[in-house]
C-alpha cells in the first residue's frame, strides 16, 4: 500500500524537522519510524509527539513486557499493521508467550498464566471496546500496578491508539518486503475475546 502523504527522508527536511529527526535517533528509539514519519511534517508536534511516546515506552514504571502486551492489545484493535508489526516482536522479546501474541492476533482467547498479564489484557481489551473499565477490573489495576501504574497504562493505550489511527489514517507502509502480518476484520472494528486462564 502506498502511503497518502510524503514521507520525506532527512535530506529532504528543513532545519527544524531535521532538528528533530536527529534527536529520535539520538534517543532510544534509534530510528524514525511509524507515526513520526506523518508528524514530521509539523516540526513542534513530532516533538511533542516523540516525547510523549518515549516516556510512555520507556519511562514508565510497569515491567516492559506488560506495558508491550497493553501496545499490542491496541494495536490488534485497530488492525494496524505497522503497530502490531514493530511491538509484537518487541513483547516478545521482552517475555509475552508467542502462544497469547497468536491468540491475539487471530482473535482467540488468549491463555494466560501469568496473572499480571491477564489483569493488563483485560484492562486494554474493556478500554479499547467499550471506551470505559469495570470496576472491578479497574480496582485489580489499580491493587496491582498502584495509582501510577494505572494512571500510565491508560496513558500507554491512549496514546497508542493515536499511534493506530495515525499509521492506518495516512497509509504508513511496513518496510519494504515486510508483509501485512494482520488480517483486518471483514466488516466493523476487530473485536478482543476475553482472556482465558490456567488455574
Amino acid at each position: 500500500m502506498a502511503p497518502r502523504i510524503p514521507l520525506p527522508g532527512r535530506e529532504e527536511l528543513d532545519a527544524a524537522q531535521r532538528e528533530v529527526w536527529d534527536r529520535v535517533v539520538a534517543g532510544p528509539r534509534g530510528t524514525v519510524i511509524g507515526p513520526l514519519r506523518a508528524a514530521i511534517h509539523n516540526p513542534e508536534l513530532a516533538a511533542r509527539w516523540s516525547a510523549m511516546g518515549e516516556a510512555l515506552r520507556f519511562g514508565t514504571s510497569l515491567p516492559k513486557r506488560l506495558s508491550e502486551l497493553a501496545i499490542c492489545v491496541t494495536g490488534r484493535r485497530w488492525s494496524s499493521q505497522v503497530e502490531w508489526w514493530v511491538h509484537a516482536r518487541t513483547a516478545a522479546e521482552a517475555g509475552i508467550a508467542p502462544a497469547i501474541l497468536e491468540a491475539i492476533r487471530d482473535g482467540r482467547p488468549p491463555v494466560f498464566a501469568d496473572a499480571q498479564e491477564a489483569l493488563v489484557y483485560d484492562f486494554a481489551r474493556e478500554l479499547q471496546q467499550g471506551g470505559r473499565v469495570p470496576d472491578a477490573a479497574y480496582a485489580a489495576a489499580r491493587d496491582a500496578f498502584g495509582v501510577k501504574g494505572v494512571v500510565e497504562l491508560t496513558a500507554l493505550i491512549g496514546y497508542y491508539t493515536m499511534v493506530s489511527m495515525t499509521l492506518n489514517a495516512h497509509g504508513i507502509p511496513l518496510p519494504d518486503g515486510e508483509v501485512d502480518p494482520l488480517e483486518p476484520p471483514a466488516t466493523g472494528l476487530f473485536e478482543l475475546p476475553p482472556a482465558a486462564r490456567i488455574a
